[in-house]
């Protein structure tokens, strides 16, 4: 129940994002991206919680199909923190080094 509110958390400030970046015409390849990469990590988050409520309940009573279950959440969730935070880190690089604008800031 936990990540199904994360995720709704999460979408709905995506989708706020998007509405806004239109309503305001600042919706280009680098919002969107901005907004991609907030969503995203809503989305670990939710599989964070996925991942805690399927350990708690695979302590209680295991099954293999429990155990197969939390393996491949343990998997995806890894998979999608790696490249995610190797994403945010080449964004945050090329901001640092001035190749693309920092967050609200407009080039002519």
């Amino acid at each position: 129940m936990g990540a199904v509110v994360v995720v709704a958390l999460g979408a709905s400030q995506a989708i706020i994002a998007v509405v806004g970046a239109i309503f305001s015409r600042t919706a280009d390849e680098l919002r969107g991206r901005e907004i991609w990469l907030k969503f995203a990590t809503w989305i670990l988050l939710a599989l964070e919680f996925a991942l805690a409520a399927d350990i708690v309940h695979t302590a209680v009573a295991p099954t293999w199909e429990d155990i197969w279950k939390l393996a491949v959440i343990a998997v995806i969730r890894t998979m999608l923190n790696y490249f995610l935070a190797k994403d945010i880190a080449d964004f945050t690089r090329l901001q640092e080094s001035g190749q693309i604008p920092a967050s609200g800031t407009r080039q002519p």
